[in-house]
């Protein structure tokens, strides 16, 4: 029986798994995205085009490739209708391409609402929501009192949607907070709502699963499946630096309650990593630069939050990070991404261990949020200069050559693929 391989991020998100699932995917029949929402923002570039995908799977730029958008999802239809409008704009094809889990939760324009007064209300306290009414609608789902797109189906759809209305506004009042100003994609909440309600219909065209059912079936059928996480590992909801995480399980396990399948079925695993590290929002970020070299990776890597447009906080690779990310998800091969950003670098340092209370360690504490970690640096000769584009491992600069053997040492698993730009075509394989 086949497996299903996953790809997931290793750090705070933003890695670059978008690019690599677009790369994969001609490898495999079925897409299925397992967790999240539309605080993912994955960017695929190629023959002069550039789409962010927020819902849909990476796949969806492969006409053979059907994509499932699984039960460990949660949609915003106000958000996947203008993902779908953007895409056949841009000539892609969805209907008939993509397939929707009746049990994956829909976010409500409430939710959106009780996250943004909620995070207001935090002050100086705030965990840097993307105020995608993630949190809300997870909640809602902990709470046994969320809606499910398989409720789409049901004549009492309207009368649970004034339900659960009625029941949010009467939380968000607590807050005693004007939101009538706040705006959503630019629009007022009213407006906002509007467009949401009509943003149902196109939710109601596409075709539903039950998709474990449709997942393990293809699976049996021989059928090759990816996993495609969002977020990424460092922002799990549990193994995260919790509470500055996401909502949501981001690692390797996820797939199994995101998709309906089990752990045995689960084969190879790539995780991805920035050749450098990057966080948006609060939390803690040891090898955070603030000096001119955070600014310039940040310039050069135009690290800015394809989903927020926030700025994106930038520092040096994160060794013991990263070998947590690989432990948790039991990655198989690993992927580095954007090693054309450090081309103006003739030094590079790396953290391979932390030190806090005296001590040195290579594991991340559980007082990470309230320690200073002070990361302990290894420093490597930079290649700077510009990268060509090859195919060949061979031809690229012997320093970025014994940057990656030093990782792979360090890390203990293999790096199989080095990008080196966005367009699908910079990708080298090892």
């Amino acid at each position: 029986m086949a497996k299903v391989d996953v790809l997931l991020g290793l750090q705070w998100g933003d890695e670059g798994k978008g690019k690599i699932v677009d790369v994969l995917t001609p490898r495999y029949d079925i897409i299925a995205r397992f967790q999240g929402g539309p605080n993912a923002g994955h960017t695929i570039e190629f023959d002069g085009k550039k789409f962010v995908l927020h819902t849909i799977p990476s796949g969806i730029f492969n006409e053979k490739t059907i994509n499932v958008i699984g039960n460990g999802v949660i949609i915003d239809p106000f958000v996947l209708k203008k993902e779908i409008a953007q895409l056949n704009e841009g000539g892609i094809q969805v209907h008939g391409h993509l397939v929707i889990s009746r049990k994956a939760h829909i976010i409500l324009p409430t939710h959106r609402l009780l996250d943004a007064v909620s995070e207001q209300a935090k002050g100086k306290n705030k965990i840097g929501s993307t105020l995608k009414g993630i949190s809300p609608a997870y909640t809602d789902k902990i709470s046994r009192s969320g809606m499910r797109i398989g409720d789409l189906e049901s004549s009492e759809f309207d009368k649970r949607y004034h339900l659960a209305r009625e029941r949010h506004m009467k939380s968000i009042d607590q807050y005693d907070i004007d939101y009538n100003q706040m705006k959503f994609d630019g629009l007022s909440f009213t407006e906002y709502e509007k467009n949401w309600l009509e943003a149902l219909e196109v939710l109601r065209e596409l075709k539903k699963v039950n998709s474990e059912y449709y997942l393990n079936s293809a699976l049996r059928d021989g059928k090759n499946i990816l996993a495609e996480g969002a977020q990424g590992t460092l922002l799990d909801i549990d193994f995260g630096s919790y509470p500055f995480v996401t909502s949501s399980n981001t690692i390797t396990a996820g797939v199994c309650s995101g998709l309906g399948v089990a752990p045995s079925k689960v084969g190879n695993v790539y995780g991805i990593f920035k050749a450098y590290c990057t966080r948006v929002g609060s939390g803690p970020f040891p090898t955070e630069l603030m000096d001119e070299d955070g600014e310039l990776l940040r310039k050069v890597g135009n690290e800015f939050g394809s989903t927020t447009g926030r700025p994106r906080r930038c520092g040096w690779l994160d060794l013991p990070a990263l070998k947590y990310a690989v432990m948790l998800n039991g990655v198989t091969e690993l992927m580095m991404m954007k090693a054309d950003v450090l081309n103006s670098f003739s030094m590079l340092k790396v953290a391979v261990q932390y030190k806090y209370n005296g001590q040195f360690s290579e594991e991340i504490p559980f007082e990470s949020v309230s320690l200073d970690l002070e990361p302990v640096y290894e420093t490597l000769k930079g290649w700077n200069r510009e990268l060509e584009l090859t195919e060949r491992y061979d031809d690229l600069p012997v320093e970025l050559t014994d940057y990656v053997s030093f990782i792979e040492e360090r890390v203990g698993v293999p790096v199989k693929i080095v990008s080196l730009g966005p367009d699908r075509k910079e990708t080298v394989f090892k």
